[in-house]
């Protein structure tokens, strides 16, 4: 029998190839990826840092927010060296509704500091997925000025899930840039709310962006935000939103009356402007140079950074202490099986609680 059975006498008028030969499935000319290099020695990273060099500030950043225990061993190292240069910065966290030109504003404001001189880093935080829990992390594109300015440092962070938006390393960022010489720090959030908390507990002035004409004013709910806020700006003050956006300054003005006074002893202030014009500006930082004047007088800048620090330390507790509970083997197997017995209705929510946590103090006693 033929190798093609076209090719036989009888069919004398066909004629079949035999074909081109098939290339090996796997490319000749591919070559092995470079293995990684491995990782640097931490005073390598804070040689780097503190000489300003950005490859080496954004490595170890990276280094911070990474979940691998060798990288975790190794970034504490890090800041731990780095700690003793840091702390000589304006730490200012900025927050808004959604659509409040956050983005827009930290342009703005951002340019208008390195006017004067010295250097920034923004602090994006993106929200992110609860799907897929990745990020988009695209607030870089929305600052077009800054982000080609030589002395500016944007790092977008997924909040992955933590409270506020924050994202949990955000702290320990803020000190490495210090480290290596930013004198202004902006931490930009994902959107107002309650949970804010872990922001205004990681900056020195805390400022809240909002919109005319969207009910906030009178909006119970935002009572929260606007306790922690040193001073309130309404953007978008142009045009034929003047008006508006006056008399929802005077309303936020009549509202912060009804508040407790400030630990601070500072009374805040509501201004209005208007970032994408970049109108009102310079005023909106005047107030915050006020702020600053006035908290390092009467000395509530140091007290709060000491309370931030100590915070930071049972925040620091509390989530190593949830990461030690939640990766144990055999709590894990615990937790799925009385997860079963209270989905079937056999056991009280406290009582499998019970058992999971007597298990696992009795396991720390041994």
């Amino acid at each position: 029998m033929t190798e093609h059975p076209e090719n036989d006498e009888q069919y004398a008028s066909l004629s079949v190839n035999s074909g081109v030969s098939q290339p090996p499935i796997v490319n000749p000319y591919l070559t092995r990826r470079p293995r990684r290099k491995p990782l640097p020695a931490a005073s390598e990273l804070v040689e780097g840092i503190l000489k300003g060099d950005i490859t080496t500030l954004s490595r170890a950043v990276t280094l911070v927010e990474s979940l691998a225990p060798e990288h975790y061993a190794l970034a504490q190292e890090v800041i731990e060296k780095c700690l003793p240069h840091s702390g000589n910065s304006r730490r200012i966290g900025i927050t808004g509704v959604p659509g409040a030109g956050k983005s827009t504003s930290i342009d703005v404001f951002g340019l208008h500091v390195l006017r004067d001189g010295g250097k920034l880093a923004v602090l994006a935080i993106d929200p992110s997925s609860e799907r897929t829990k990745g990020s988009i992390l695209g607030d870089k594109t929305r600052m077009e000025k800054l982000s080609q300015h030589p002395g500016a440092f944007i790092r977008p962070s997924p909040s992955a899930g933590s409270l506020g938006g924050v994202a949990r390393k955000t702290r320990e960022t803020i000190v490495l840039c210090e480290a290596a010489g930013y004198n202004n720090i902006f931490v930009e959030t994902v959107g107002v709310g309650q949970s804010e908390t872990a922001v205004h507990s990681m900056v020195d002035f805390f400022l809240l962006i909002q919109l005319a004409g969207t009910g906030d004013e009178l909006q119970g709910i935002k009572r929260g935000i606007m306790e922690m806020a040193d001073g309130i700006v309404i953007n978008k003050a142009d045009g034929d939103n003047v008006g508006p956006a006056q008399l929802a300054q005077a309303q936020f003005r009549s509202a912060l009356h009804l508040f407790p006074p400030t630990q601070s002893g500072w009374s805040p202030e509501v201004l209005c402007y208007s970032g994408y014009y970049e109108l009102g500006i310079a005023e909106v930082w005047e107030m915050i140079d006020r702020y600053f004047a006035f908290v390092k007088e009467n000395g509530y800048f140091e007290k709060k950074r000491q309370q931030q620090a100590r915070w930071w330390m049972y925040e620091t507790i509390d989530e190593q202490l949830r990461k030690n509970f939640f990766g144990n083997e055999r709590v894990e197997e615990l937790l799925k099986k009385n997860e079963g017995l209270v989905l079937a209705n056999r056991r009280s929510s406290f009582a499998a609680a019970a058992e999971v946590l007597k298990y696992y103090f009795d396991s720390l006693k041994a």
